[in-house]
């Protein structure tokens, strides 16, 4: 790219070169007529100017009769396709003022509407945030059609797997899978996550009296397992309770063919697995709806945890003296992030030794016996795949042109890598903190005890940054995008470029000038616009089309 602006500004100098420039052309030669002459001649023109339009109307106006009609025909028509023009040019332009803020993709390239505000690194543009409103929330007033829980078509049962995020898009897929089928929903329960090792319920974590009665209109839900149910423990055993067959983003229709006439013979069933069995375009669009009201308004998180979370939120805001915004950083670079990526990144020898070890001892049918990683780690790293290191984040942020006293709240694990990995990052960017620096350990102790408590304060923390900047894919990146851009697309969620970065970072004679143009003009597009819905479009990070109308 750099090459490329340099060879277009050589040949832009070139051709505008004066050297080879006749006398008479330069604008800097005098002219050698005197000034009457130039006068007279002037003159001159203007006079047979004058003429010339004279006899222009009069032969136009003096015609015979007989070819007025002709000449009054073909100034209809003129008359008629001018004020055609004009009339579709008004329609245009107005539909033009009326139309949303809205990017659109050409390939992986995404164009968005030019806007004449002057470029924020806190906000979005504000025509960007006027154009759409949220509008999956509970309609006030509205008639139910949910029938009575003794006269659904059954009950279903579903585990929530994996982390809290991963748990959420669950319990959001039950509800739109109980509401298809007409089924009765029985509380989630969240599965113990096998990197977590947590037990938690669903009570302690979201307000199951608000999940309830927020979604009261749209499917029936139950605390546990009907008491007629007698043996419960066959429902987390009994293969003849389970269906096992759902295909990964399934149709609505697959679950009224393969799955309603089971829960109409059984009653009572359980669906596992259920990591992302539902799909997003070939389901109905009220059940899109539905999903987003689950996502966006019916699930809490516990008074207790969303105070913690405005507290924490509160502290970032005022750390230095007035009111600052802060910027919140997912920043995946933990041990298992780094292990699972089979991407090489900057260490000792030492180090590349233990993490082929940790590779191979964890996956080893990747691994094999090695000798294809190298190729594998080159391939990833060009095609964006492998998650940033902290040194990375901090010279795309200082790019960006975010300033040294910018407060940066880290969500993550434990850094691979420990301080020296994080060094860069926070000699570049100081104010640098997480909730363990901004709360005291007696104010941590109570969310402790549940792993998914202390992910919830880092969710919400995240949410209300006036910042948000991913590093590397997942749920909780994308469920934050996604409820941000719901939010009004106000709030920058920035989506580094990670193949271009590679690129960029990878090249020795990229000037720093060069690389901070690529950065700007990259990312102008990567921070959260309203952007059109595609195929196969991931809901949780995109709710634009199905949950969100024209304000």
């Amino acid at each position: 790219m750099a090459e490329f602006r340099h060879s277009t500004s050589l040949g832009n100098r070139a051709t505008s070169s004066p050297m080879k420039r006749d006398d008479e052309s330069s604008p800097f030669v005098p002219d050698r007529q005197s000034d009457t002459e130039t006068y007279d001649r002037h003159s001159k023109d203007r006079v047979r100017s004058l003429l010339s339009n004279f006899h222009f109307m009069w032969s136009y106006f003096g015609e015979e009769s007989r070819f007025q009609p002709q000449n009054s025909k073909i100034s209809l028509l003129l008359i008629f396709f001018t004020l055609l023009i004009g009339l579709v040019s008004i329609i245009s332009f107005l539909s033009r003022i009326n139309s949303p803020y809205l990017c659109t993709k050409e390939g992986i390239v995404l164009h968005c509407p030019g806007v004449k505000e002057p470029a924020s690194l806190w906000e979005n543009p504000h025509s960007a945030t006027t154009s759409w409103k949220p509008c999956a929330e509970r309609r006030v007033g509205a008639i139910s059609d949910v029938v009575q829980e003794n006269e659904t078509n059954g009950y279903i049962f579903i585990h929530a797997e994996g982390g809290l995020n991963q748990q959420r898009i669950a319990i959001c897929n039950a509800v739109a899978v109980a509401k298809i089928m007409n089924a009765t929903l029985i509380l989630p329960v969240l599965k113990q996550d096998q990197i977590w090792k947590d037990q938690t319920k669903f009570e302690d974590i979201f307000d199951v009296d608000h999940f309830i009665d927020y979604l009261k209109d749209d499917v029936q839900i139950v605390r546990d397992i009907p008491d007629w149910f007698t043996d419960k423990s066959e429902l987390f055993t009994s293969i003849r309770r389970t269906v096992k067959n759902i295909p990964k983003y399934a149709p609505a229709q697959f679950y009224i063919d393969n799955v309603l006439p089971r829960i109409k013979e059984k009653k009572v069933m359980s669906l596992k697995p259920f990591v992302d069995r539902l799909g997003y375009d070939n389901v109905p669009p009220e059940i899109n709806m539905l999903r987003c009201r689950v996502n966006y308004h019916a699930l809490k998180f516990l008074p207790e945890i969303e105070q913690m979370a405005d507290l924490l939120a509160s502290r970032m805001r005022n750390r230095t003296s007035g009111s600052n915004p802060y910027m919140a950083l997912h920043l995946r670079f933990e041990k298992g992030m780094v292990g699972l990526s089979f991407c090489d990144f900057v260490g000792s020898r030492e180090e590349k030794s233990q993490m082929a070890l940790y590779r191979q001892k964890e996956w080893p049918r990747r691994f094999k016996n090695g000798s294809h990683l190298w190729s594998l780690a080159l391939q990833k790293r060009k095609e964006g795949r492998c998650p940033l290191e902290p040194g990375e984040v901090a010279v795309i942020l200082r790019a960006m042109g975010y300033p040294k006293e910018t407060q940066i709240y880290v969500a993550s694990g434990q850094v691979y890598g420990g301080q020296n990995r994080m060094a860069p990052l926070r000699n570049m960017f100081p104010y640098l903190v997480t909730k363990e620096e901004l709360a005291s350990k007696e104010e941590l102790d109570g969310f402790r005890k549940h792993v998914t408590s202390l992910a919830a304060l880092d969710f919400l923390v995240c949410l209300k940054s006036n910042v948000f900047v991913m590093t590397h894919g997942g749920n909780f990146a994308k469920l934050i995008i996604g409820f941000r851009r719901y939010m009004g697309h106000r709030q920058k969620s920035i989506k580094p470029d990670k193949g271009l970065m590679s690129k960029s970072l990878g090249d020795p004679y990229m000037g720093w000038a060069n690389f901070v143009e690529d950065v700007v003009v990259t990312h102008q597009t990567r921070a959260g616009l309203p952007e059109e819905t595609f195929p196969n479009y991931d809901l949780w990070e995109n709710p634009l089309t199905p949950c969100m109308c024209k304000a």
